[in-house]
């Protein structure tokens, strides 16, 4: 969203510079990027409460995932990081040392990087070593075994039984905490972004680019919200937690033009000011690292090629790669507006 230019249009630029107009519209897009969020973030979790229980329940989230993986994967790629790559070489940034000297925008999206697989191993590292392990049983005399050869085979069969069982529920406990760390990394990102386009929306004093925005914003909550939705839907939280992640999704935006209109009252700055450009492309990098971690290794890699239901299911294979380009064209799209 850095729509500045140096020795553009200058008579257009001064005709669409119209404070009162765009905060009337700023003020009306608060209300309507909110109700648009919700109704993005709370379709998937509403499917998945709708199927819970039927036998299609596992299939309908993991194509759902997997479209919104789609989403999640296009808007680190499309929309965030060559905005941010745009933000940092705006010619009211670009003419200053150091942005002129290094590319800080592939820096600080590789720090993401890294920042999010440094989140993805240190919570692994912490599961794995509070995993739930079978109690000890200790061994006893030989009154304490069935010295019948047909009943000790039962008891040792019994007691395979019951250990599988154990580490079959095990690991469906790790998996469950892997989705819900997945879940709550990703809200992480996609709120950076969310704040970003917010605080650079609330700046803007040019109502021309404010209008179309809107509309633009919109769409672009809608399927976000699929995104993320889809992955709260997955990772089975508790009713106050999906509404509590739900609900910090439908304000940031929102909250983040206010506070950027807050910001240009106090300072001055506009959304084509120096500062705000810098501040813009170095969160939206930092969004962009976290938001292509999660999208290739967190939500891909695991369902294509760790997944049992999909790997057995030729079917579902097919269904999930078409629902992960079907999520990545739909995002694509909108930033011909956004």
């Amino acid at each position: 969203m850095a729509s500045s230019s140096c020795g553009g249009d200058t008579a257009r630029l001064l005709a669409c510079r119209d404070g009162k107009a765009a905060a009337h519209l700023k003020l009306a897009s608060v209300f309507v990027i909110f109700i648009t969020s919700v109704v993005g973030i709370s379709l998937p979790v509403i499917l998945a409460r709708i199927f819970q229980g039927r036998p299609t329940y596992d299939k309908v989230v993991l194509i759902i995932k997997c479209f919104a993986a789609g989403v999640i994967l296009s808007t680190s790629l499309v929309h965030v990081l060559p905005e941010a790559f745009a933000a940092l070489s705006d010619c009211h940034v670009a003419s200053r040392h150091p942005w002129k000297d290094f590319p800080f925008s592939g820096l600080v999206t590789l720090i993401g990087v890294l920042l999010a697989l440094l989140v993805d191993l240190t919570a692994s590292s912490h599961v794995d070593s509070h995993s739930i392990t079978p109690p000890y049983t200790p061994v006893g005399g030989q009154d304490e075994f069935p010295t019948d050869p047909k009943k000790s085979g039962e008891f040792r069969v019994e007691t395979a039984v019951l250990s599988v069982s154990c580490h079959d529920r095990q690991g469906e406990e790790l998996v469950k905490v892997k989705q819900r760390l997945v879940s709550q990394v990703l809200e992480i990102g996609i709120i950076f972004h969310s704040v970003i386009i917010g605080v650079t929306m609330g700046m803007s004093q040019n109502q021309c680019t404010i209008r179309p925005l809107i509309a633009a914003l919109s769409f672009h909550q809608i399927f976000e919200g699929l995104g993320l939705g889809g992955c709260i839907a997955q990772a089975g939280f508790s009713f106050a937690t999906t509404t509590y992640m739900c609900f910090m999704f439908a304000v940031t935006t929102p909250m983040g033009i206010v506070l950027g209109m807050i910001i240009f009252s106090a300072t001055g700055y506009d959304d084509s000011s120096a500062n705000a450009l810098i501040m813009e492309g170095l969160l939206g990098s930092l969004s962009s690292g976290i938001l292509i971690y999660m999208a290739l290794v967190d939500l891909i890699a695991v369902d294509f090629f760790h997944n049992k239901m999909m790997a057995s299911t030729p079917f579902l294979k097919k269904a999930s790669y078409i629902a992960l380009t079907l999520g990545s064209i739909s995002m694509s799209i909108l930033a011909i507006w956004a």
